[in-house]
C-alpha cells in the first residue's frame, strides 16, 4: 500500500480503533506469515488456518506464534484436502473469519509482513478483511524469494535458481520443517529472511548439485 492510500484509510477511519494502523510502520519490526486456504486462485480462496510469527531485529519470536484455525468453510473439498491435509473434523472447534482476522490484527499490527509467495496470502487477506471490516491490510509486503533471487543474480547473473523454499532452506543451511503446515512455512520464511539480512550467503554452488 502506497502512502497516499495509506493516508487515505487513515482518515477515512478516523475514530475508529483501526486508525493506527495506517498511521507510520514501526521499524525494526517484522511478522512472518502463512495461510493455508480452499484454492491457488486467490478470488476463489477461503481461509482455513492463518499463522504468523514475529520478527525482532534479527530474533524469532517462536515462543509466542500466532496460529488460528478457521471453521470449515463450504469450498474445503478433497482437493485442497490433498494439499494442506487439513479436514472438516480438524476444523470442529475453528473460529469465524471475522473473528481471526481481529485476532490478527492484533498480532500482526502494522508492521511489514514476510513471507514465501506473500502477495497471495495478502490479497486473500485483503479480500477477507474488506469484507469483515471494511478495509485492506496497511502492511507492506517482503517476499524472501525475491531477495534470495536478487542476491544470487548479482553473483551469477541469468542463471536458473530453483526458488522452491525447500531448495531455498537447502542453499541457506536452514533447518528443514517436518511438515508443511502455515505455522512451519511462516517459521521457515523468517529463518530464510533472517538468513539473508543479518548473514552471508553460503557456497554459492550448492544450489546447482544434482
Amino acid at each position: 500500500m502506497n502512502w497516499l492510500m495509506r493516508r487515505y484509510w487513515y482518515y477515512k477511519l478516523k475514530g475508529s480503533p483501526y486508525q493506527p494502523l495506517f498511521a507510520s510502520v514501526k521499524k525494526g519490526e517484522y511478522v512472518s506469515l502463512d495461510c493455508e486456504t480452499t484454492s491457488l486462485d486467490p478470488n476463489r480462496a477461503e481461509l482455513v488456518t492463518i499463522a504468523a510469527t514475529k520478527i525482532i531485529d534479527n530474533r524469532i519470536i517462536t515462543s509466542k506464534p500466532f496460529e488460528v484455525r478457521l471453521r470449515a468453510p463450504q469450498s474445503l473439498d478433497s482437493g485442497s484436502v490433498k494439499i494442506h491435509k487439513i479436514r472438516h473434523q480438524d476444523l470442529v472447534d475453528g473460529i469465524d473469519e471475522k473473528q481471526a482476522l481481529i485476532q490478527l490484527l492484533e498480532f500482526i499490527g502494522n508492521r511489514p509482513l514476510v513471507g514465501y509467495h506473500i502477495r497471495y496470502d495478502k490479497k486473500i487477506l485483503d479480500l477477507a478483511c474488506q469484507k469483515q471490516l471494511g478495509f485492506p491490510l496497511p502492511n507492506p509486503l517482503i517476499e524472501v524469494s525475491q531477495i534470495y533471487h536478487d542476491k544470487l543474480e548479482k553473483h551469477l547473473p541469468n542463471a536458473y535458481f530453483d526458488l522452491s523454499l525447500d531448495a531455498i532452506c537447502r542453499h541457506l543451511d536452514l533447518p528443514m520443517q517436518d511438515k508443511h503446515d502455515a505455522l512451519q512455512d511462516a517459521i521457515s520464511a523468517a529463518l530464510v529472511f533472517v538468513r539473508l539480512t543479518k548473514g552471508d550467503l553460503p557456497s554459492l554452488s550448492l544450489p546447482y548439485r544434482s
